[in-house]
């Protein structure tokens, strides 16, 4: 090895966690199942606390988190080599490989829960505020996956703090080269994300106004860390995901604007709560 990669962090864990015959658990999937659940930890006694009827969001969760698996998969998919998928149709639902564009959950999860929401006379917007907090835990969790799969990388790096993904199974393109650990810039960043969702979550009085403001604070955060990851560039220097978060702003801040206005709908503030 190099200088560079003697100060390098080396990861050398198998992405998967233990193998069955043709049965394989993977680290990407179990931090999935475990940020679902932590998600509905954080999540549900919000929404109990905003007085919506737990048997009713449990009703939506299943058909939601489907949609959303579903969208964030196929929306990578197309913004990635889609030539290649169609040649091997069965890997666009290879989600052990990893590869889950946010977004994509986020309109699928979304559109589901606004069809249900209609079908069970609840309230979509108190909703989706419940469903940032179960995002933003979530995601979270999904990063350490992403870490132990190195499919998400920066660009090559001699920086101390970059990684070398030394086990043959790891998704990097070169086990012998440090890149700069952009899984690990977006763990800490759900991390001080997630805080600034918590200490919000009570100060707004209209429903919806957390959900927006999470789709303010993601893009505004997607779109600075993906100056590190090395993804392909399209337009006038920026990368896929990056055009999509400016689209997303260009939507969530009149969205937050006009639900701020809103006449009607306050919530009332929950027990303990701190009032504005």
């Amino acid at each position: 090895m190099t200088g560079g990669l003697l100060l390098s962090i080396a990861i050398n864990i198998d992405p998967i966690l233990l193998q069955l015959g043709p049965f394989a658990v993977r680290w990407y999937g179990l931090m999935y199942v475990v940020g679902i659940l932590a998600g509905l930890f954080v999540a549900l006694p919000y929404a109990r606390q905003r007085g919506l009827d737990e048997e009713k969001v449990w009703s939506l969760f299943w058909p939601a988190a489907i949609a959303a698996l579903v969208g964030a998969r196929l929306y990578y998919v197309v913004q990635s080599d889609f030539g290649a998928y169609l040649a091997q149709p069965w890997r666009i639902f290879a989600f052990w490989e990893g590869g889950m564009a946010f977004y994509g959950a986020v309109v699928g999860a979304a559109a589901a829960l606004a069809v249900g929401c209609q079908r069970q006379k609840i309230s979509f917007w108190t909703l989706v505020d419940a469903a940032a907090l179960f995002a933003v835990v979530g995601q979270g969790f999904g990063r350490i996956g992403n870490i132990v799969n190195g499919d998400i990388v920066g660009y090559p790096t001699d920086l101390p703090w970059g990684v070398v993904y030394l086990h043959p199974r790891s998704f990097v393109a070169d086990h012998t080269v440090a890149y700069q650990p952009a899984a690990f810039y977006e763990l800490l960043f759900n991390i001080c994300f997630f805080a600034i969702l918590w200490s919000l979550r009570f100060r707004f009085r209209r429903p919806g106004m957390l959900f927006a403001t999470y789709l303010i604070i993601y893009s505004i955060g997607q779109f600075a860390i993906f100056f590190l990851r090395d993804n392909e560039v399209l337009f006038w220097g920026l990368k896929n995901a990056q055009l999509t978060a400016l689209v997303v702003l260009a939507v969530a801040a009149p969205l937050w604007w006009w639900l701020r206005g809103r006449g009607e709908s306050e919530m009332a503030p929950a027990e303990g709560a701190p009032t504005t």
